[in-house]
């Protein structure tokens, strides 16, 4: 038999229908286009959609949904604010906010939840107005607390199922390559990595990006390719550049989160697991910003190098990268305005997604592989149970962010805090919120004393050889205790406002109502 073409096709590659005979009329479309312009291509292109109310439309979103959104842009986001206002005139309702994180920009929240356009939320952290009011009983569901690594896993096995993904990028092409930086233009609202919101792109049934720099074809490298996405909106402004990174993380001068950095990095070179070719992983406060500066000296007077960094990137780890202390970074999330250009230009700075970076079932994830990390606390109790979202006044303040999932996976987890926070004590019988369970905290490094997990004997007896002051965890409260004596039980109603899971989905604790005349 002979197809279009002219060509003799044997009948027998014809009879399981496996083939077909090639015929011109059918793949019409699949003809080489005439050759477009960037500015033609871009008005060709379907995926650029007029407003958010027909991308909207077309996504097929309907009430009691769910919606998604990323925190990289932290307390300078306009894009949930900007997204939720128009479902709301649009008449949606009911609907479940599956943010990453929120922030204190996300207080024009309450009025939607009060209104019922959400009537559900499932976040890492939240804080401010929204997370106060949150802890007063703001909504009849109780809101559901994830790590990052969790939340990766609910969302990648459908647990956390996402119908809508709205993600802001700082810069998009016509068919939706997507990156928290522009090759193309000025980085005016630039997040550096997109870790989170790559995988809501890549699990969502629709995405619609939102942009406010729309870049010729191709916007390469991405975060987010063009096979993810379905429609892209571009709006004036997607945040404001002085609250996304307001510039380089800069050193603390505080001088006890000084003493604790110089005590945290003491505890790190007599662990065991400071060697060459190690991995770490530290934060953006203070103390843990000096440790990463004090660490480096103790790297250099050692001849020691880091084979990789991970987690949420900033610029004092940058530059121990570009030093050539560090060798490779992987970044989850850029913390400011360096760490966000070294992943311009750097080509050993990657940024990761939440899955590669933290999922509980995935054999790849990074945070296995790590040796030390360095994390903080706003509570730590005599089991060496960790809280990080509550404060001593039982509102919601904070994120479980990535602690669960590194102090888990990490071969050796440091968590610090001072002493003593104002008027209360940050070493308790019981902490107000579990967050992170003990048995993954090795070391407590406050500035009046470090403590030993009992269940490390060995780094204890590591501790000892280097002639490391130690205290129980029991004698750091009982010091606390001297200093701010004990606190009165707070006034917890019996409605349950937050529930705090571990990474692998089941409960961990329960956040209840604080009485609304505190």
């Amino acid at each position: 038999m002979k197809n279009s073409a002219m060509r003799e096709i044997p009948d027998y590659l014809l009879e399981k229908g496996e083939f077909s005979l090639y015929n011109p009329l059918i793949t019409e479309g699949l003809k080489k286009k005439e050759s477009l312009s960037s500015a033609e291509r871009q008005k060709q292109s379907r995926k650029i959609i007029s407003s958010l109310e027909k991308a909207v439309t077309l996504s097929g979103l309907r009430d009691g949904m769910t919606i998604s959104f990323h925190h990289h842009f932290r307390d300078g986001d306009y894009v949930v604010n900007y997204v939720i206002d128009r479902l709301a005139e649009m008449g949606f309702k009911h609907l479940r906010l599956a943010a990453s994180s929120l922030t204190n920009i996300h207080a024009p929240l309450i009025r939607h939840i009060q209104n019922h356009v959400i009537d559900s939320i499932e976040t890492s952290g939240l804080r401010g107005e929204l997370a106060e009011a949150i802890s007063k009983g703001l909504m009849d569901i109780p809101v559901t607390f994830r790590s990052h690594g969790g939340r990766a896993y609910a969302v990648s096995s459908d647990q956390l199922h996402i119908d809508v993904a709205f993600l802001g990028a700082p810069s998009c092409d016509p068919f939706g390559n997507a990156n928290g930086y522009s090759r193309d233009t000025e980085d005016t609202s630039a997040c550096g990595s997109m870790g989170y919101a790559r995988v809501d792109a890549n699990y969502a049934d629709k995405v619609i990006i939102l942009t406010d720099h729309i870049v010729p074809y191709p916007n390469i490298p991405f975060g987010i390719s063009q096979y993810q996405v379905d429609y892209i909106v571009e709006i004036p402004e997607i945040g404001d550049k002085n609250k996304i990174m307001s510039g380089a993380t800069r050193y603390t001068n505080n001088p006890r989160d000084l003493l604790i950095a110089q005590k945290a990095v003491d505890v790190i070179a007599a662990s065991g697991y400071f060697y060459d070719g190690f991995s770490l992983q530290t934060g953006s406060g203070g103390a843990a910003l000096a440790t990463t500066r004090f660490l480096r000296e103790k790297m250099l007077a050692r001849n020691i190098k880091a084979n990789f960094a991970l987690g949420g990137i900033t610029g004092q780890i940058v530059k121990l990268h570009e030093e050539g202390l560090i060798k490779k970074l992987l970044d989850v999330q850029s913390f400011d305005l360096d760490a966000a250009e070294s992943l311009k230009n750097n080509r050993f700075h990657q940024q990761i997604d939440a899955n590669y970076y933290a999922d509980p079932f995935s054999e790849g994830s990074v945070v296995n592989e790590l040796d030390v990390v360095v994390l903080s606390a706003l509570e730590v109790d005599t089991e060496f149970n960790v809280n990080v979202l509550t404060g001593s006044d039982g509102i919601i303040r904070g994120a479980i962010g990535g602690h669960q999932d590194t102090a888990a996976g990490a071969a050796f987890s440091i968590v610090v805090a001072p002493l003593t926070r104002g008027r209360n004590s940050s070493i308790l019988d019981h902490v107000t919120t579990l967050t992170t369970p003990g048995d993954t905290v090795d070391v407590v490094v406050t500035d009046q004393g470090i403590a030993v997990n009992p269940l490390r004997p060995e780094i204890k007896e590591r501790m000892k050889k280097a002639h490391i002051p130690l205290s129980t965890i029991e004698e750091l409260k009982e010091k606390a205790d001297k200093i701010v004596g004990i606190a009165e039980p707070l006034p917890f109603d019996d409605q349950v406002v937050g529930i705090v899971t571990y990474r692998d989905g089941s409960i961990l604790d329960v956040i209840r109502k604080i009485r609304s005349d505190q």
